[in-house]
């Protein structure tokens, strides 16, 4: 603000208390009893303001890269690989900023965002990440076939055990409902039954051993994780470009 700006403020604030707060100087001002009975108060609430505002910050903003994704995406895709990438760009810092459906990525300002939904409700600027497959998975320890398993649903989505015993087979009704795809994998890899959600999700897991194929079938998915960066950024390119190619089919991938 300029000086006239704050002089006007401080008038208007002497106004609405009805006293005067400083003295006016030919150099310069001095508090007056009334403003130096006001300071404490003042210099205490603006105090606890900025001790509230520092719950949110993340430091200097400098290389700071800003990825807004779903908590199963952080979790069970990028996590497995972050330090990969920090000895590829190891000067960028990275904030993660958990959101999930196209809608709720609309008051975010992220580098880069990963949202989940169909194409249509994405827009033509996302790039699906692959395999988008659903695949059924379980924890090593669980046994039995499928048809005989408890099944855990990730409700919110178009595709789910329903579409699988109309394409597939038949199996169980579900007996264990979470709201994201992420929180299934959890439940399956803790032995408490199987999950039918994206083949993108479980790579990592299945590679490590954490989680194993319930079946060997897969069903097409409605709806699936985008990928889009500012290509203003250049710390949200290399992420992007990072990503798309870690994503790449491996040697030792499901194949679905």
């Amino acid at each position: 603000m300029t000086q006239s700006a704050v002089s006007q403020h401080v008038k208007a604030l002497e106004s609405r208390l009805g006293v005067t707060l400083f003295t006016r100087r030919p150099r310069g001002l001095t508090l007056t009893d009334a403003g130096r009975t006001l300071l404490p108060q003042v210099g205490t609430a603006l105090e606890a303001l900025a001790r509230a505002a520092q719950s949110f910050e993340t430091g200097p903003v400098e290389n700071l890269l800003t990825i807004a994704s779903s908590v199963s995406i952080a979790q069970w895709v990028i996590a497995p690989h972050v330090a990969e990438f920090k000895a590829r760009a190891p000067d960028v810092r990275l904030r993660f900023v958990s959101t999930i459906w196209p809608d709720d990525f609309h008051a975010l300002r992220a580098d880069v965002e990963i949202p989940f939904g169909s194409q249509k409700q994405v827009g033509r600027d996302g790039v699906m990440l692959q395999p988008n497959q659903l695949i059924a998975l379980k924890g090593p320890t669980l046994r039995g076939p499928l048809h005989q398993l408890p099944l855990i649903e990730a409700v919110g989505t178009s595709d789910g055990w329903g579409k699988w015993r109309e394409v597939i087979g038949p199996v169980l009704q579900p007996d264990i409902f979470v709201d994201s795809y992420g929180a299934a994998l959890h439940m399956a890899a803790q032995g408490n039954g199987v999950a039918l959600v994206s083949a993108l999700l479980a790579q990592s897991a299945l590679h490590s051993g954490e989680l194993v194929l319930a079946h060997d079938a897969h069903l097409p998915s409605t709806e699936g994780y985008f990928l889009r960066a500012n290509a203003a950024v250049p710390s949200a390119v290399e992420f992007r470009d990072w990503l798309l190619e870690r994503l790449q089919p491996r040697p030792d991938a499901t194949g679905q």
